[in-house]
């Protein structure tokens, strides 16, 4: 089962400073359909206004993986980590029993784009911790890099839940593969620029929710960058 998301269905919400695009059910956008998808459970879209952001705020027991894609976001937490996040980089915040941080962009004139990924934890309570690495943009391109996994392979960081995220840029006519576990679930995000995968043509912003599959596909990428999630079965 290929299931295909457009982008202009995802939930919506301007507040002025902030602009955003939820994938799932997120704060007053609320979907029963889109509840998340395996242990994924928020992929919000941001674009921070520039001197603006998100004030001090709490979270606990979920795992917390920011992928920036244009300017910066300044984080700051209750675990003493003051820190700068720029395109290219992931940062992980495992919230476990409890940790306070504030998200800020700083630029006079430049907004902050941004994913940030919520995924269900496979413990309960753990201590709160911090991982941040920074993704060459050469190790991405036209291939799926591993960014986030449960052992920190191949340089990822560190997840503490049962699953993987691989990220990639891609461009031209070459065919690209993948092979997936059919007894789990995955997740196919274009974050911007277009493909044909799987015989269908994808925008970004589009997804694929998928489910009892063996293998993906893809071609004649322009200017696409793709975020894949290998993800628990329901």
């Amino acid at each position: 089962m290929i299931k295909l998301r457009k982008s202009d269905e995802r939930g919506y919400a301007h507040h002025g400073w902030l602009e955003a695009r939820h994938s799932f059910s997120f704060a007053n956008y609320y979907d029963p359909e889109f509840m998340g998808w395996g242990n994924l459970r928020v992929i919000n879209d941001d674009r921070i206004a520039p001197g603006s952001g998100f004030g001090k705020h709490g979270h606990r027991n979920m795992e917390i993986v920011t992928y920036v894609l244009s300017g910066e976001l300044a984080h700051q937490d209750s675990m003493g980590n003051v820190v700068g996040i720029p395109p290219g980089d992931v940062q992980r915040m495992s919230a476990g029993t409890g940790v306070m941080h504030s998200e800020f962009n700083h630029a006079k004139n430049q907004e902050t784009h941004l994913l940030q990924i919520w995924i269900e934890p496979s413990q309960q309570e753990i201590p709160p911790s911090y991982e941040q690495k920074s993704i060459p943009r050469e190790e991405k391109l036209q291939k799926l890099r591993l960014i986030a996994s449960p052992t920190g392979e191949s340089d990822s960081v560190v997840v503490h839940a049962d699953a993987k995220i691989y990220a990639g840029i891609f461009e031209g006519s070459d065919i690209h593969e993948f092979t997936l576990n059919p007894q789990r679930k995955a997740y196919f995000h274009l974050v911007k620029g277009q493909l044909e995968i799987n015989d269908q043509v994808l925008q970004g912003g589009d997804a694929l929710l998928i489910e009892g599959e063996s293998h993906l596909a893809w071609k004649n990428a322009q200017d696409a960058e793709v975020l894949l999630f290998d993800l628990a079965p329901a």
